[in-house]
């Protein structure tokens, strides 16, 4: 069985994002060093560094958790995520057009547990990321990640979207992280003591 991993990219001070959604400085990394990778969705590349391209290659995660407002904001990355993950979307209900049979994408209507039990199954012995806070807060107080992967920018935003602000169940204890320095970002991995 693989990992569930909640893997972000993240300012200095706790941010992923901006006051109004904006990720251009926590996703600067991404287009920081002459390694071009293309990633599962052709309509995606991304240029990063020779560090950052050992860490980050698609195709390596079987499952992908989101919430609906990462689904709406990517606008479904076009119908397919650049990890070429399957995507469970946890929601209340289901957007108008969806699901697609041409776009790897299911719905979870009956929480976040259940959208975790489905997409390890799916996953198998892969994988199973986690992006989006809100996801990963539930899942960290319910017990259900393994992995915490931080992409820690070199950028203090001031404020913004919160990785772990409003979690009730604290603390939450890790082991010491295996860390890869690149361009632009600092590669975390941390295994989530149960």
């Amino acid at each position: 069985m693989g990992n569930v991993v909640a893997n972000m990219s993240m300012s200095l001070d706790g941010y992923v994002a901006g006051p109004n959604d904006e990720v251009d400085h926590v996703f600067a990394w991404y287009g920081a060093g002459p390694v071009e990778v293309e990633t599962e969705n052709p309509d995606i590349t991304v240029n990063i560094s020779e560090e950052s391209a050992e860490v980050f290659r698609p195709g390596t995660v079987s499952a992908l958790i989101c919430g609906r407002r990462l689904f709406e904001l990517t606008n479904a990355w076009g119908g397919r995520h650049p990890m070429g993950a399957h995507v469970f979307v946890v929601t209340h209900s289901v957007p108008d057009g969806w699901p697609r049979e041409d776009a790897p994408f299911t719905f979870v209507t009956d929480g976040v547990e259940s959208a975790v039990r489905q997409a390890k199954e799916l996953a198998g012995d892969g994988d199973v990321a986690i992006a989006t806070p809100t996801i990963t807060q539930q899942c960290l107080e319910l017990g259900l990640i393994d992995v915490i992967a931080i992409d820690l920018v070199p950028v203090v935003l001031g404020e913004g979207i919160a990785l772990f602000a409003g979690l009730n169940k604290i603390p939450v204890e890790l082991d010491t992280p295996s860390v890869v320095e690149a361009k632009g970002v600092t590669h975390l991995r941390y295994q989530v003591r149960h």
